[in-house]
């Protein structure tokens, strides 16, 4: 005696050889032995058991569905006894498996209710069911479809309707996720890679901002508003005119400078800072704008304001023009001690806009000894002078220190090009000296006051944000306020505030124990860190883009720790795998083997040493003076997860210096 059963969701046969009240031991065609309980048999037979469900299989392909759902009545019903109807007399064994294989087959048109036993579905559920089966049908044919497309790399138009969500936020439940996963699993490819190659990141560029705006700026750069700030109440004007020092790209002026004689060889040194905060309120339209975004943007070729600009022209300290201004002065001997500090809420003339590129010529290491004929020549002598007497007050003047190196970025019409200078030539050190002369007297101001600020502190080598005055260790001052450039962080810009509302003896913006206050420091902090790390970011791109650019196949570099090396010229660390062990220091050769935007990854083989130990890599500081050697910009793959964090401000370089 032969039986057919189902065993594991599918159905079998076997010959018995025992049996007993609720099991019984079979063997199958191929010898197999097994225990299978009695009430798992659906059906016993004599038929040999040779090529039988090859027959029953056979058969159950000859049976339309459709009709047999016709032909079923409305009650349950055992499959046999359907059998029997359908075939108008008693069937085979092979028939009658048959049709157990093939309502079992066809939940839709039959739902099952036991062993053996099956109903007809409803016909509107029927109906149902078959449109949405329908539905899927063509849904696989069309993702095979776009499948194939997207392996031939052409990127179907549906699918570039959800680009959005395929590159920065996956929905992976979604068809179009779906068949972009299907096709770069065929290609061996992973997403971005995939859709790139297709051309639906036309701009890498763009595909990396882009990333960065949908989180910090959802609603677009723009700003949505009309609002103008309010002219401040009529001020005293300095007698006196004033200058900046900045890059050439630099819009946002906060700062100059001015040298005025006094009498007995002493000279009053102003430090003039812009004052937005005597046009924005608190609290008002602009002054949620500015709390929003917290600071400027900074990257390559581009900026994104803290302010609107019809907010920071009548602020910006534009050559020519007379501008509100918050001041210090310094009244310093002729042996360059400070006798007395002054602060005065203002208007000032700047008479000059002094660039960089145009200024270093004439005001260098190599110009410090004879007039160079520049008309600022002798001011700027007397200022880089009382800079490094300022620095030796800090404790940290130290003219056997190599200098480090800053790299500007400049992008037209996407080419970008990438200009080196030595950290803490005399006109940065200038500039840096007095805001940080600026920053630390003005935190001492608010903390003799009794006001409360934002200042940075660094303790144990850890820099923080805090309300109270407490010593930065790494500037080797007692306290430190950011509060010289209020056009471009919003610290900045409360802390002018605090400092004005000290000077015109008012009531501060905001008192002691203030949440607003504090509330802006947490906020500052978490979105100060991630445009930084954007801009690192947007750097590392034009970094690899001028490789690119320059068709650089050979580059030297200098090993900074183990297969760790910072490329010569560009400012770019990166791991070389398979470099022999090396002291650091140690000078090689490498062959660019690929150099990939999109990914931003960078791939290089060691050539040979060029001179071992020639000097000890230098490590910058980051802007708040504890060493920060990055091993990973973020997102950046794990091969290539190496950079320095990136100043955007000469006040914030003198933190590093």
């Amino acid at each position: 005696m032969n039986v057919f059963f189902e065993e594991d969701g599918s159905f079998k046969v076997a010959s018995i050889m025992t049996e007993t009240q609720g099991s019984m031991q079979i063997e199958s065609a191929t010898g197999k032995r097994s225990k299978i309980k009695v009430n798992h048999v659906l059906m016993r037979f004599e038929q040999p058991l040779a090529g039988f469900m090859e027959a029953a299989n056979a058969e159950a392909e000859t049976l339309d569905l459709d009709f047999l759902w016709e032909c079923c009545a409305e009650p349950e019903f055992g499959f046999e006894d359907f059998a029997n109807d359908y075939y108008g007399r008693k069937p085979s064994p092979t028939e009658a498996a048959a049709i157990a294989i093939k309502l079992h087959s066809a939940p839709v048109y039959f739902n099952r209710k036991g062993k053996g036993r099956y109903k007809a579905a409803p016909a509107e559920i029927l109906k149902a069911a078959l449109a949405g089966l329908e539905k899927k049908r063509l849904l696989a044919e069309k993702m095979a479809s776009f499948v194939e497309q997207l392996k031939a790399h052409t990127m179907p138009q549906e699918l570039m309707q959800k680009l959005d969500m395929l590159l920065y936020e996956p929905d992976k439940n979604s068809f179009e996720f779906k068949t972009l996963d299907a096709a770069a699993h065929d290609a061996h490819l992973s997403h971005i890679k995939l859709l790139h190659v297709c051309g639906a990141i036309p701009s890498v560029h763009d595909y990396h901002l882009g990333a960065f705006l949908r989180e910090y700026f959802a609603q677009g750069t723009d700003f949505n508003t009309e609002a103008l700030p309010t002219p401040p109440a009529e001020l005293p004007l300095a007698p006196v005119e004033a200058f900046s020092i900045d890059d050439s790209t630099t819009t946002e002026i906060d700062d100059a400078l001015s040298v005025q004689e006094l009498a007995d060889g002493v000279r009053r040194v102003g430090i003039h800072i812009a004052a937005p905060a005597l046009g924005i309120a608190v609290d008002s339209e602009l002054d949620k704008l500015a709390m929003h975004r917290l600071s400027t943007v900074y990257m390559p070729g581009h900026k994104i304001t803290m302010l609107p600009e019809t907010t920071i022209r009548p602020f910006s300290l534009d050559e020519g023009e007379i501008k509100p201004v918050l001041s210090l002065y310094l009244d310093v001997a002729t042996d360059l001690t400070v006798l007395k500090r002054e602060s005065k809420v203002e208007r000032i003339k700047i008479a000059h806009n002094l660039r960089h590129d145009a200024l270093e010529p004439f005001f260098n290491e190599t110009t410090l000894d004879a007039d160079s004929g520049h008309p600022y020549w002798s001011r700027l002598l007397f200022l880089f002078h009382l800079a490094e007497s300022l620095e030796k007050a800090r404790g940290k003047y130290d003219p056997s220190k190599p200098p480090q190196v800053d790299y500007n970025f400049y992008v037209t019409d996407g080419k970008v090009s990438i200009i080196s200078r030595h950290r803490g030539s005399p006109m940065d050190k200038v500039v840096a000296e007095l805001m940080i002369e600026a920053n630390s007297q003005w935190g001492a101001l608010l903390a003799a006051h009794q006001v409360p600020g934002l200042y940075r502190a660094q303790s144990g080598g850890k820099v923080y944000m805090t309300t109270k005055a407490e010593p930065h260790q790494g500037l080797g001052v007692a306290q430190y306020s950011w509060s010289t450039s209020p056009l471009r962080r919003a610290v900045d810009l409360i802390n002018q505030r605090q400092i004005i509302s000290v000077v015109q003896n008012a009531e501060p913006a905001y008192p002691l124990h203030s949440d607003a206050l504090t509330s802006h420091m947490r906020n500052f902090e978490l979105t100060y860190k991630a445009y930084s790390e954007f801009q690192i970011r947007m750097e590392r791109y034009w970094c690899l883009q001028y490789l690119i650019q320059e068709q650089v196949a050979e580059i030297h570099a200098t090993v900074w720790r183990e297969n760790l090396v910072r490329l010569d010229n560009i400012p770019y660390m990166t791991k070389v795998f398979g470099m022999p062990e090396l002291k650091p220091g140690t000078r090689v050769s490498l062959q660019v083997q690929e150099v990939d935007t999109l990914m931003m990854e960078l791939r290089t083989k060691f050539l040979r040493v060029l001179e071992e130990e020639a000097v000890q890599p230098l490590l910058l500081d980051d802007e708040e003076g504890a060493i920060a050697e990055l091993e990973v910009a973020q997102d950046a793959p794990a091969d290539t997860q190496a950079t320095e964090t990136v100043a955007t401000d000469t006040e914030d370089k003198a933190e590093a210096a």
